[in-house]
């Protein structure tokens, strides 16, 4: 293997001998006398970039990959990976201040004071190294661990050998070398972004209450349930996703097809970033990588291709702790005292003295005050709640990904999931050159089953869990504790054989609703709350999105140029099911006004005609797309879903209904009235182009976006910030990131075509800032070169050989 590394190597620098750039020879100066050697020296790699800044990293061994990986993602994201590290070393606050608010990619957290707490508190105690030191499966396997050495190490050889010319960090005392365990940690933190990290406000602000203070009321059920739906709905979260993958039966050569779109941040830690990883023998996989990642997360190799989406399961659950009167940093179980265990952190603040709080916790996970912003679980005299994240023990992802990149068809994804159970929050959607399809929710959840909540949930987990899969259990019986599967690595989560899984399904999509229709002719039933709904109604993009992909597989015959057409139609449901109803309406409004939400009578005719004629596509040349988008928005802000439309939902018609909008409800008016006056006032023209003010700036231009936002139920999903002095949307939060299209034709080489949205480098200097940005506004995709021969043929090859000091 080591002969045939060096013989690739050596073709390839061959190749292009004149063209190779080395790195640079002088040293950071910030870094002297500081630099960590988490690799024990000698690590190398070779990266060859093609177009777009992709690298392709080739080594001998996980070490070395992960060296490679770390060396190419410092090039492209030095400042975003530094402040991550920052945050995961909880020194937010002495940079930056305790008050400003935290970088939200890596916890809720509202303040750096908050997250430096909860991340200091993990730091000190030893959380991650006890789970670094558990034996594979149940912690990480040796290769894993190389690859989190080797990228530390790249890491820091970059930052030792190269000077930063991104602003965002040129110059930053806060850009200091890592270590292996700042790498582990920044993964723990991704692991528990659904649980733990939901709650690191209420587990900072954790505080017993005085001996003479008044009891604080308890959470109202009622508004507590909705709180916690509205926490855990895919609708309201920053990330989500589209995937499908099609079975042979309905391709044009029979082998399989996969389109991934997953809806991710534009923006800091949580970005993919993309690349082909090799090891000649034992490894050669390519796509995207949440940053600080040195595995590949949604990717494909030769023979199977697969992508995620941000699954309906909630991956904590509530305890409710009965305390002792005298002293209610005492609680009980089964009528036995357990004392809390205090942990106190201390967090260095800039300009100010040092910040010491005190953290509780018990048996079952931390005290918390509150989940997210709007549910408060106050901690009283008598009571106080407890949170259960099981992905507190789990950091076993990097391992799974390792699976799928070995993998060679659908059961080896499927097996890798069983095997290493280290997926958090997401649905798996996969595809094979032998036209094998899956679905499965295979992830890390509490085990808690509706018997379980049944028998055991408080007043408030009656409520909860029915409504939002959150339960909470009655902490004082330890009986009421979650159980354990025998197909378990972990106890107190669900085993493999109880996840929802579908194989070998003509197609198989999902769009953040739960695992029921994964395919609407076999729906999934038969699983627990926790994972989901069945029966209930779907998000607009989930219908929209079964139309598209059912009315593909009936077709038949399709290919990646399917897909590719699939991810940039644009279609609106929304408008599909509600603009011409709006536009007749509109006309019948007496004297062509309608009432805005001031009480001003607006003039509304001419939107009349503008949604009337409007394509039913939020494409950037669309006229008519942004009048309906700020009319549905204000609308469905207003009216409630349940007196939207006059066909109500039905379980026997999931995919139809609800539909028929009623135009007589209160508010309809309103919302359109509003919608022109605000469009007026932008001076935007009623039937604009939507790309002229749907756009990003980057280097000084504009360039126009198209997609839409959720409730549009646009597949190509965007979340624009909207800015009317600024022209409208002016920038993009979240939406389509790593794009994947995914085939075979027969060859050794899998038929594939990506783009990363919001390009490869967050540096503004870089060539590759805006590239692929502009690709997707043009509605263009990059060929990927996976195999020897492509690589070689890219006329942007640049050869790199990389290696420490």
């Amino acid at each position: 293997m080591r002969t045939r590394l060096r013989r690739l190597v050596v073709t390839a620098v061959a190749l292009l001998t004149a063209a190779t750039t080395l790195p640079g020879a002088a040293a950071d100066e910030r870094s002297a006398g500081r630099h960590e050697h988490p690799s024990h020296g000698g690590l190398s790699a070779v990266i060859r970039y093609t177009e777009y800044g992709i690298p392709h990293i080739l080594a001998e061994d996980y070490a070395n990959l992960g060296f490679g990986t770390g060396w190419a993602q410092a090039e492209d994201q030095v400042c975003t990976l530094a402040d991550g590290f920052v945050t995961v070393r909880g020194e937010r606050s002495r940079y930056f201040g305790a008050d400003a608010v935290s970088d939200l990619s890596l916890s809720s957290a509202a303040t750096n004071l908050s997250s430096d707490l909860y991340f200091q508190g993990v730091r000190r105690s030893g959380t991650v190294e006890r789970l670094l030191a558990e034996p594979a499966p149940r912690g990480p396997s040796r290769d894993s661990e190389e690859l989190m050495r080797g990228f530390a190490a790249g890491y820091n050889a970059w930052l030792e050998q190269n000077r930063i010319t991104d602003p965002a960090c040129r110059g930053a005392a806060w850009v200091r070398p890592v270590t292996s365990l700042d790498v582990a940690v920044r993964g723990f933190a991704l692991s528990v972004l659904g649980g733990q990290g939901r709650a690191v406000d209420g587990i900072t602000a954790a505080r017993p209450p005085a001996g003479n203070a008044a009891a604080a009321p308890g959470p109202d059920a009622e508004s507590a349930a909705r709180a916690a739906r509205e926490l855990f709905a895919a609708d309201g979260a920053d990330m989500g996703s589209n995937a499908v993958a099609f079975g042979g039966r309905t391709t044009a050569d029979g082998r399989g097809l996969l389109l991934g779109n997953p809806h991710y941040p534009w923006h800091g830690g949580r970005r993919f970033w993309q690349s082909q990883q090799t090891i000649p023998g034992r490894l050669d996989v390519a796509g995207g990588s949440l940053l600080g990642s040195a595995t590949v997360s949604i990717g494909h190799n030769a023979h199977v291709a697969w992508s995620h989406t941000v699954a309906t399961g909630v991956p904590l659950n509530l305890h409710q702790l009965a305390l002792d009167p005298a002293d209610p940093t005492v609680y009980l179980v089964d009528g036995r005292r357990e004392r809390m265990t205090k942990r106190s952190v201390t967090v260095p603040v800039k300009d100010g003295a040092p910040v010491t709080r005190t953290q509780w916790w018990t048996r079952y996970g931390p005290v918390v005050t509150s989940l997210g912003a709007s549910l408060p679980l106050p901690w009283t005299a008598t009571a106080a709640y407890a949170l259960n994240d099981p992905n507190a023990a789990n950091l076993r992802a990097s391992d799974t990904a390792l699976g799928f990149g070995r993998a060679r068809g659908t059961g080896d994804v499927l097996d890798s999931l069983r095997r290493t159970q280290g997926l958090p929050w997401v649905n798996t959607i996969a595809a094979d050159s032998r036209g094998r399809t899956l679905f499965t929710q295979s992830q890390v959840l509490p085990r808690i089953t509706d018997e379980l909540a049944g028998r055991c949930s408080t007043p408030l987990g009656r409520a909860t869990y029915p409504s939002s899969g959150v339960a909470v259990l009655d902490g004082s019986r330890g009986d009421c504790a979650p159980g354990r599967d025998r197909d378990a690595v972990q106890p107190g989560i669900f085993g493999p054989a109880r996840m929802p899984t579908l194989e070998d399904a003509p197609y198989a999509e999902n769009s953040n609703d739960s695992a029921w229709l994964a395919n609407a002719d076999r729906p999934l039933t038969g699983y627990e709350r926790v994972f989901g709904t069945v029966g209930t109604q779907r998000s607009m993009r989930t219908r929209g999105a079964i139309e598209d992909v059912a009315a593909m597989a009936g077709r038949g015959g399709l290919t990646v140029r399917d897909l590719q057409r699939q991810q940039f139609a644009d279609r609106v449901p929304a408008g599909d099911l509600a603009a011409a109803d709006a536009a007749r309406a509109c006309a019948a409004l007496p004297g062509g006004a309608a009432t805005d939400s001031k009480g001003g009578a607006v003039d509304v005719r001419e939107a009349c005609g503008v949604l009337a004629r409007w394509d039913r596509t939020v494409d950037t040349g669309s006229r008519g797309a942004l009048l309906f988008d700020r009319f549905w928005r204000a609308l469905t802000r207003t009216v409630p879903s349940d007196r939207l439309w006059k066909v109500p939902f039905s379980p026997a018609e999931p995919v139809r209904t609800p539909h028929t909008l009623d135009t007589a409800a209160p508010g309809f008016a309103t919302a359109l009235a509003d919608a022109v006056g605000e469009l007026r006032a932008a001076d935007i023209p009623l039937d604009a182009r939507l790309g002229e003010h749907q756009f990003v700036v980057r280097g000084g231009k504009r360039i126009p976006v198209g997609g839409g936002t959720e409730s549009l139920g646009v597949w190509n999903k965007v979340e624009p910030v909207w800015d009317p002095a600024g022209g409208g949307y002016t920038e993009v939060t979240t939406g389509s990131s790593y794009i994947q299209a995914v085939g075979w034709d027969g060859s050794r080489c899998p038929v594939a075509r990506t783009l990363l949205t919001y390009s490869q480098s967050a540096d503004p200097a870089s060539r590759h800032h805006a590239d692929q940005t502009r690709l997707f506004s043009g509605e263009r995709w990059v060929t990927s070169r996976f195999c020897e021969r492509d690589i070689r043929a890219s006329p942007a090859l640049r050869v790199v050989r990389v290696r420490e000091r």
